[in-house]
């Protein structure tokens, strides 16, 4: 295991970094608890010669954790339930998931 990737299992195992999300597959029904982090950045996108700003909600999970998630998974964050939109794009070290979630 190389040293980033025990940094990232310390780092999604902390409590203020990390949260526990359930993972459930649009395709089987699967279910799996996973430890997510969750990012919400503002997206600047151009129409035209308008410029939009919107909020969005994306999350983190390790490859080891799910290892193939695909458009139109839920993901579950407590109360809020959330489906995955886009693909799923890995880090370059292949350890992260990014997940773009709408609401369910």
């Amino acid at each position: 295991m190389s040293a980033f990737a025990v940094a990232l299992d310390r780092i999604f195992g902390h409590a203020d970094m990390a949260t526990e999300a359930v993972w459930i597959s649009a395709a089987t029904s699967e279910e799996r608890t996973v430890r997510a982090i969750l990012k919400a950045p503002d997206r600047i996108t151009g129409f035209g010669e308008a410029r939009v700003l919107s909020d969005t909600m994306t999350v983190d999970v390790r490859v080891g954790e799910l290892p193939a998630p695909h458009t139109g998974d839920l993901i579950i964050l407590g109360a809020e339930s959330f489906v995955v939109q886009g693909e799923p794009i890995r880090d370059r070290e292949r350890l992260i998931w990014t997940l773009d979630l709408r609401p369910a």
